[in-house]
Parts: C-alpha cells; structure tokens; sequence
C-alpha cells in the first residue's frame, strides 16, 4: 500500500475539492433547513464523473480505483453529508451490486444512465422489524407467470421516494432461512409500487428517506437481479461497499470539523488573545486531527484490498466503526470550540454534529460492527 496518492488520485482530489467547495460548500446550510434535495448539484457531479466512479468506462462510469472514490466522498461529505449519503447509495449499493451481479442486458440498461443521474438509485433493505437482522425480513415475492409479486414494505431508505429504480429484497422460499431471499430491480411507477417520504430527522435533511410499500407488485422475471436465493448474499456484499462509502464520508466530516475550529479559534479572541492559544483549544483539535489521519488510513487500507479484489470485510467494519465514532467525537468538540455560535447554524459545526450520530447507526450500526470485528478474530458467532 502506497502511502501517497498518484497523479490520477491527485487530479480526482482537487476537482472534487474544488467542486465541494464552489458547488456543495455553498448551498448545504440552506438546503439543510429547507430540506431540500439537491437535485442541480447531482447533475453537475454526473458532467464531471463523479456519479460513477468506479463503474467502467463501457458502461458510462470513470474507471477510477476505489481510494479515488473514497477522495470523492471525502470532499464530498466535507462540503455536505446529505450529497454524500445520495451519492454513497448511487455508487456503492446500487451500481457496484448491478455491475457485480447484474445480467448483461441489466449493466446497459441501467448503468450509463445512473452514472449521468439521468436515474437515481435506492437500496431497500431494511423494514419495521428487520434492521441489524437482515435476514429477517418479511417482505415476500412469489412466482406468478414469467415474473414476481411482491408483498410487504421497507422503511429507513435513502432516496428511496425519489428514486427511479430500488434494489429490493424479498422472501421467496419462506423454508429457506438465509438462502430464502431475493433481490429484485423495481422500477417506479411499477402498479403495486408506492413511497411515503419520511421527515423530521434529525440530520442528513437534504437527503431524501423514505418508507417503501409493496402491494402485489408485479415484477418482470428479467428484473431479478442475480439468481434467485442469493439476495442475502448480494445484500451483505453491497454493505461492504456502504460502509466503505460511510467511513469516507466521516473522514470528510472531521476535515470539516479540523478547518473550521482551525478558522475559528484564529479569529476568535478573549481574554486579549486568540482562543487558538490556549492549550485546551489545541488539545481537542489535535486529538481531532490524531482521529482524522487515522480514519483516513483506515479507510485507504479497506480501498487498497478493494482494488486487489480481496474480501475487506474485516477492515472496511474496522474503518466505519472508527471513522463514524471519531466525527461524532470531533463535531462535539468542534461545537464546543466554537461555544454559544456553535449551536446555532451560522456556523457549519453543529450540522456536521447533526450528520455524524447517523453514521453510527446506518450501514449497520457500531454495535454491529463490533460484533463483526469480534467475529473475525474469535471465530465465534455472536448472532447466529
């Protein structure tokens, strides 16, 4: 592993630096009050390649390796989580599961045009009583003629009321357990198909989330994606893609975090002097910038076993853990270096503090992740 970027990563680095700061930057505070989604950026990112990283060329994406794509989300999450969580499912879960596991006729057909955010993309996972347990999931599919209805509903998902096209998961052999479940291409408008948008969180308000509903909705045989039973296993894959993109997207947060307590504690005065002088300030940023580079190495590390084609799913957990962990560390210090101004939103600290408490739970929660570190070096199971 290089510990230096390369020319190309260089070039990915500052355009992308360069159009968080001009066309992210910007518009995230107003955005984020009006919860409005960004939808002008999206395309402007797709003129650049942004929206297709690490989708080939041939199927309208950048061909970059996996550490540009995570630069991407860095300065992207940097300038405004909620363009970084939109992009992190467009990329990571649903054109990385459509390329790895989608038919010929499936890559030309929906690629090219997500990459130019011409289509959005959803990955509709999670449901009201299945969350950390994937595998219990109770939406159902069964066969009817040359393709499958769909029964059930989805909630928590991002971009999902938006979305042109969601990546769903459904029972089809209830006798099956984890060999049971399937993953279907459904598009919207699909009769059966609806989406009620979900408000009132408490971060990521520019991004679109949404609960699905399924009520016998039809789906073509040629919409499956993958073969059938092995959603389960396109599922967990896609994960080790979301919480790649997550670990990037927190690393933005705390280089948010470092350069603006870095700005403010400059411009600040009491007591006659800088508040930068004084040895607390300084204590929290440097422990901030301490879990920024190491957060950023982790992240790199899991990128390094992607590009080689080796299952990450230990370091990538590792990475998320504590990348997520560590902005919510550094967006608390960051409100608290910037005091009274901080709480309010004249300042960008206290939206990173908002964006950073969901990406501990997201993309499978610490606790998850602890237990799936635990399970890679103990060899034990701790949820069967």
């Amino acid at each position: 592993m290089e510990f230096t970027l390369n020319e190309e990563q260089k070039m990915v680095k500052e355009m992308a630096k360069r159009f968080s700061d001009e066309e992210i930057a910007p518009y995230a505070r107003e955005n984020d009050i009006e919860e409005k989604f960004p939808h002008g950026i999206l395309k402007k990112m797709a003129s650049l390649g942004l929206m297709g990283a690490t989708v080939p060329a041939a199927y309208g994406g950048a061909g970059l390796d996996f550490i540009s794509e995570a630069i991407i989300f860095e300065e992207v999450g940097r300038g405004c989580s909620s363009v970084r969580t939109i992009i992190s499912v467009q990329m990571s879960l649903v054109e990385l599961s459509i390329l790895k596991r989608g038919t010929e006729e499936q890559k030309q057909k929906y690629l090219p045009r997500l990459c130019s955010a011409e289509l959005l993309g959803s990955f509709a996972l999670t449901e009201p009583d299945a969350g950390s347990d994937a595998a219990s999931i109770k939406t159902t599919a069964y066969k009817k003629g040359d393709g499958w209805v769909l029964n059930g509903s989805k909630t928590w998902i991002s971009t999902g009321d938006i979305a042109d096209i969601s990546i769903v998961f459904a029972r089809t052999d209830p006798q099956a357990g984890k060999k049971g479940v399937t993953a279907f291409i459904v598009e919207k408008g699909a009769p059966g198909f609806s989406s009620k948008e979900i408000k009132g969180k408490l971060g990521l308000r520019a991004a679109d989330t949404a609960e699905l509903f399924f009520e016998d909705c039809f789906v073509p045989q040629k919409n499956i994606l993958g073969a059938p039973g092995d959603g389960l296993k396109i599922a967990l894959a896609a994960l080790d893609n979301g919480r790649y993109g997550v670990a990037a997207g927190c690393v933005g947060i705390m280089q948010g975090c470092v350069d603006a307590c870095v700005k403010y504690s400059k411009e600040r005065h009491q007591f006659g002097r800088p508040i930068a002088s004084f040895q607390l300030v300084q204590d929290m940023i440097a422990r901030m910038y301490v879990d920024l580079t190491a957060a950023r190495l982790l992240v790199f590390r899991a990128g390094d076993l992607k590009n080689k084609g080796v299952r990450n799913t230990l370091e990538t957990s590792v990475a998320k853990y504590f990348a997520s962990e560590a902005a919510v560390r550094a967006a608390t210090d960051a409100i608290q270096i910037h005091g009274a101004y901080g709480y309010s939103n004249e300042y960008p600290v206290e939206r990173y503090m908002r964006d950073a408490k969901v990406a501990t739970i997201y993309e499978g929660t610490s606790q998850i992740q602890k237990l799936i570190i635990g399970e890679h070096l103990l060899e034990i199971k701790a949820f069967v």
